[in-house]
């Protein structure tokens, strides 16, 4: 073909769309590609330019121009290396089947000679073979410092939400605006009353965005928030677990009791019913359904759902259930006095229980040296041959979580320090307003306390019953055996049988 009648397509491309990268490649290029073409007379009839790597095939605009060139729209090519073009295989044969088979007749580079010969094509396909050799060995340096990172404990990337990249140290520290905001979702999943569609509701409410700054969480963006255990302090990449140096946002019992949920896919309690104070509390003795409430005539009753089987069971008032709670809350009530003597006892107990804490907290130290050396030998033995790379990982992710596990533990410790016998003080500080409540406090609060002293609650024959808890057993129990006051009760008949058994 000659000369005058050769069309010719200018192409170039830089690996990335972000603006803050390769900002003059597509400028620059551009620039010296014009030049070049009207320096040799090459008449230009259409310019592509593409922001987008070519390590894998697939690119657009490259496609474009490609398949123009098969229906002979334009028979060259001015680029300003073959690495513009190719940094792939598919794409660079693609070039040199074309130029095979007459489509392509001449690629112009500034830098680089080529001809349609046998010699030319053959120095094409080194070139692209350098693209391809440049663009791997960049890859595998890349993911060697990644691994390294890894090792090291520390973040490889763009810090997950809840974290901010420190550009100085090269590691991620917590974002403490968001922070707070991701924490809370967390308690609100772990307390099993929230759906995930709640939660993601709240997060927008509380103006939690998403990277670009612009849209809220998705279901599924907040879905895996809520199951990455980067907020708990360990790194998960590619599948396998790695220990993490940085500061975690939650502790790794929250990440758990939410992952159990998630699992189950528990369902959220279900609002937006009139507000009866008894609705969804009992269970009916006798088919197991649950006990609903109704107003008739004025009055509120309490009744059986029925959905299993037909049920006989007969409707009780509300106000009928709320003089029984009184009753039930009375029965686990102490004195004022007596409770202030329980109190006085247990902070002498405070004193011992420290020393213990101190011995298992050394416990718990001895087992994270053994777990970081179990660590090191796994390393080697996978080093050596000896396991194979899944059970490696399977291995290596178990021990990572023994060691966060502990670490935690020795976290309660320093962090918590003697407050272990905070249930207990708050048990008898409430056993010493229980009485005044039953009297005078109302329904929905005695509710709260019942559900603080007991569990399983019944509504049968027109009775309440439930199944106290250890403590409020035990006070029951001795306020049915003796009044309070006679000789013989003593407080420590109380409060000793509430210690923890492993203080």
């Amino acid at each position: 073909m000659e000369k005058l009648n050769m069309r010719y397509f200018l192409y170039a491309r830089k690996s990335t769309d972000e603006a803050d990268k390769q900002v003059l490649s597509i400028e620059a290029q551009l620039a010296e590609l014009r030049e070049y073409a009207k320096k040799e007379g090459l008449p230009i009839v259409r310019e592509f330019i593409e922001c987008k790597t070519a390590k894998e095939p697939g690119r657009e605009v490259f496609n474009e121009m490609m398949a123009l060139m098969e229906q002979g729209v334009a028979y060259g090519i001015v680029a300003w290396h073959p690495d513009r073009l190719a940094r792939n295989s598919i794409d660079g044969g693609r070039i040199i089947y074309l130029v095979d088979t007459g489509k392509v007749l001449e690629l112009k580079f500034p830098t680089f000679w080529f001809d349609p010969t046998p010699q030319g094509k053959f120095m094409l396909s080194i070139a692209f073979g350098q693209s391809k050799y440049f663009i791997d060995n960049l890859s595998e340096n890349v993911k060697r410092g990644l691994r390294q990172k890894l090792r090291n404990g520390i973040w490889p990337s763009r810090a997950p939400m809840g974290y901010l990249n420190d550009e100085k140290n090269h590691t991620i520290y917590v974002d403490t605006e968001r922070a707070p905001l991701i924490k809370k979702a967390f308690e609100l999943c772990g307390s099993g009353n929230y759906s995930i569609r709640e939660i993601r509701e709240f997060l927008k409410n509380a103006g939690l965005v998403g990277r670009n700054q612009k849209k809220a969480l998705s279901i599924g963006n907040c879905h895996y928030m809520l199951r990455n255990p980067i907020y708990y302090g360990v790194i998960r990449y590619y599948g396998e677990l790695h220990e993490a140096k940085h500061e975690p946002i939650i502790p790794k019992a929250l990440f758990d009791k939410c992952q159990e949920l998630l699992k189950n896919k528990s369902k959220p309690k279900k609002r937006g019913f009139k507000p009866y104070v008894y609705r969804g509390i009992f269970h009916c003795e006798n088919c197991g359904c649950f006990i609903t409430t109704e107003t008739q005539k004025n009055h509120n009753y309490l009744r059986c759902t029925k959905r299993k089987r037909p049920c006989h069971e007969r409707f009780t008032r509300e106000d009928e259930a709320d003089r029984q709670i009184r009753e039930l809350l009375k029965g686990v009530s102490l004195p004022p006095a007596l409770a202030a003597d329980a109190l006085y006892k247990i902070k002498a107990e405070e004193s011992k229980a420290a020393q213990a804490g101190e011995e298992a907290a050394q416990n718990l130290r001895d087992k994270l040296v053994i777990l970081t050396d179990q660590l090191g030998q796994l390393l080697d033995l996978v080093l050596q041959g000896s396991i194979t790379q899944p059970e490696y990982v399977r291995k290596k992710a178990q021990l990572v979580n023994d060691k966060k596990e502990i670490e935690n533990k020795l976290a309660a410790f320093a962090r918590e320090g003697r407050i272990m016998f905070e249930p207990v003080k708050r048990f008898y500080e409430l056993c010493a307003v229980v009485e005044e409540s039953a009297v005078a406090g109302s329904s929905s609060d005695n509710l709260q306390i019942m559900r603080k002293i007991g569990s399983n609650f019944l509504l049968g024959g027109q009775k309440i019953k439930l199944k106290f808890n250890f403590p409020s057993e035990k006070v029951r129990e001795l306020r049915q055996a003796a009044d309070f006051g006679e000789p013989g009760f003593k407080t420590s008949e109380i409060w000793r049988p509430l210690r923890d058994s492993n203080p």
